[in-house]
């Protein structure tokens, strides 16, 4: 028996990129994704800004999805489309322009939560990797979250920790912002760290209950640590850029690495499934990694290009969905700190 082919448009605006997506099933067919370079002279994503920009990309984004999936917009089956979290604005254009073009076309249009999604974009069909099978514990890391979740099905998910402050993507962007690297800053902490002694320099990491996050304080010891540093040596930074980096990083990972042996001690679970932006830094992968080995684990990790926010992980999200005949009504609105 064949298998219907049940077509997704897939959007994603929730911060600064607009991307679009076309999957055949759980198979990408495009997965375009607009970057918003406007923000970088700020030092961060400036809100108002990224809806204008938004508007301007989503149109010509979509177009470009559905011809280098070759498919015309009537063999769309529904468009998926991020109601939250993220930023209200940008969330808006989004959800606007899917349920418009869903209410067009006559087919269903679908939400998505964008922290779900990072986590099942581990479900993409791809020939070189393995699914991941149930229960599982999914840990999210992005600019904006950080947490741990207990997963029974692809939407029975449980939040059973997370940060109580800053998420792990601020962490690295504002201790790269002591050390004068530009936003975003955790790429760069990431390859100069490759280059320094992770052993350099100590600092102290947090102590937090139950399987709970927290980064302001790492931030801050930083913040104090470079200052005193530079009142003895003003070219100290610049001096010791690598070993500082590596250090930091050494530090983010150990915290995400005691919580998860935590995590798995608490809900005997031994599957591990990766999702979020800051996933794609090469230290937490290669950490992962040795984890797995020394802990009998299996670690899931997306390709590098399903880390970052994109629609492809939104339109899988919206296949799932419409197998379940889950679909929106079009009076729902966007959520900036939707939940589970």
């Amino acid at each position: 028996m064949r298998t219907k082919k049940i077509y997704i448009l897939g959007i994603e605006s929730s911060c600064d990129e607009t991307a679009a997506s076309v999957t055949c099933n759980n198979k990408v067919l495009s997965n375009l994704i607009c970057n918003q370079t406007i923000h970088k002279s700020y030092g961060g994503v400036v809100p108002e800004l990224a809806s204008r920009e938004h508007q301007k990309n989503i149109i010509p984004v979509v177009n470009q999805a559905l011809r280098e999936a070759k498919i015309s917009k009537e063999k769309i089956s529904a468009i998926a489309y991020t109601m939250g979290p993220g930023l209200m604005g940008s969330l808006l254009v989004g959800t606007s322009f899917a349920k418009s073009f869903a209410y067009g076309l006559k087919i269903p249009a679908i939400e998505v939560n964008h922290m779900q999604a990072h986590i099942l974009a581990n479900f993409i069909a791809d020939s070189e990797k393995k699914t991941p099978k149930f229960p599982f514990i999914g840990l999210t890391i992005s600019g904006g979250h950080t947490q741990l979740i207990k997963v029974k099905s692809h939407f029975d998910m449980k939040v059973i920790g997370e940060t109580i402050d800053d998420a792990i993507g601020e962490a690295f962007d504002k201790s790269g912002k002591v050390l004068g690297l530009e936003y975003p800053a955790g790429p760069e902490i990431d390859k100069l760290s490759k280059s320094g002694n992770p052993n350099a320099f100590s600092f102290a990491k947090p102590n937090v209950p139950d399987l709970n996050f927290s980064f302001s304080g790492l931030k801050t010891s930083i913040l104090y640590f470079v200052k005193r540093k530079l009142e003895k040596n003003s070219n100290f930074v610049e001096e010791n850029l690598c070993d500082l980096c590596a250090s930091i990083q050494k530090t983010i990972i150990e915290i995400l690495i005691d919580k998860l042996t935590k995590a798995v001690k608490l809900t005997k679970i031994s599957r591990i499934v990766l999702g979020g932006g800051v996933s794609a830094n090469s230290g937490i992968r290669n950490a992962l990694k040795e984890f797995e080995l020394m802990n009998d684990c299996e670690i899931y990790i997306p390709n590098l290009e399903l880390t970052t926010d994109n629609a492809a992980m939104i339109a899988v999200v919206g296949y799932f969905k419409y197998l379940k005949k889950d679909f929106a009504t079009y009076n729902s609105s966007a959520s900036a700190k939707l939940k589970f």
